[in-house]
């Protein structure tokens, strides 16, 4: 009778080996991250970061950003020009040299004697810096108003030929150009191009935020206070360690990670976040002027 019990007990101890190991095996094969994160400000000395918010995602944050870019593109520049109340030629220059702002050494240096006396903005911005300019013979118009109307075809021709002598004076001293922007402030579209592109980082950046935490959270941990944090329980495979819609700050320096991580069977990944390893600050890499 006991050796029969004996043998029965056989099957049972086998069938509960067979529930426990693959579930013992499982959580051997799973993987962990431990990490520290500090920064520091310039010549300063590090500090942790403490009790920031972490996540381990499936994708780099920066390649989740160009994803988000497919959804929320890059504002068009020359529909932007189209809706502006400018001349059509003012309009075609800016689509042709990628310029929203009217100001600033390079800016005038750009222009030459027939973007400025084709171009009404920029003409009529010219002769109110330069009309009655005494010096180096700056042109004298030989037209007249009372002709306008009496000799019509003589006033269009002499306010041709005049415009041909603002063009070659122009031509010969493009010192004069210097310094009309103070009379384009009025056209100048700038500002509300710096709006435009704003409004679509924010876009661009909730978009990203959304993808990231609905589509590529892994999960996510807070630091210590001696900026300490964990990952645990991951199965083996690529990860990144990101700062999502926050940057780690330390005087005049601010940081985000997003840091590639490869996570072994049954090991423990350390890694160090600091200066060194940290990504590039989005918004100074948007360049606002074209």
């Amino acid at each position: 009778m006991k050796i029969r019990l004996y043998v029965c007990s056989i099957p049972l101890v086998l069938g509960l080996l067979a529930i426990a190991m693959p579930a013992r095996l499982a959580a051997q094969s799973k993987g962990a991250i431990d990490f520290t994160a500090q920064v520091a400000p310039t010549d300063g000395r590090p500090e942790p970061v403490r009790q920031m918010t972490f996540c381990l995602l499936r994708k780099s944050l920066d390649d989740i950003r160009q994803e988000a870019l497919q959804l929320e593109p890059d504002p068009d520049f020359d529909k932007f020009v189209d809706g502006l109340t400018l001349s059509p030629k003012l309009k075609a220059w800016m689509k042709k040299s990628h310029v929203a702002q009217f100001a600033g050494a390079d800016f005038t240096k750009s222009l030459t004697a027939d973007d400025i006396v084709d171009i009404p903005e920029f003409y009529e911005a010219y002769m109110s810096r330069n009309f009655g300019y005494e010096g180096e013979g700056f042109p004298k118009p030989a037209f007249k108003a009372k002709d306008q109307t009496a000799n019509p075809e003589k006033y269009k021709q002499q306010k041709a030929d005049y415009k041909e002598a603002i063009r070659k004076f122009i031509a010969s001293a493009p010192v004069t150009v210097q310094g009309i922007e103070a009379d384009l402030t009025k056209v100048d579209p700038h500002e509300k191009w710096v709006r435009a592109m704003s409004t679509h980082r924010e876009r661009l950046e909730k978009r990203t935020l959304e993808l990231a935490q609905v589509r590529y959270l892994v999960t996510q941990t807070e630091t210590s206070l001696d900026g300490h944090g964990w990952f645990g329980a991951l199965a083996p495979g690529s990860y990144w360690i990101s700062l999502v819609g926050m940057q780690a700050v330390s005087g005049d320096v601010r940081l985000r990670w997003d840091v590639p991580v490869t996570v072994r069977p049954g090991e423990t990944t350390h890694v160090e976040l600091t200066n060194l390893n940290a990504a590039k600050s989005v918004s100074t890499a948007q360049n606002l002027d074209r």
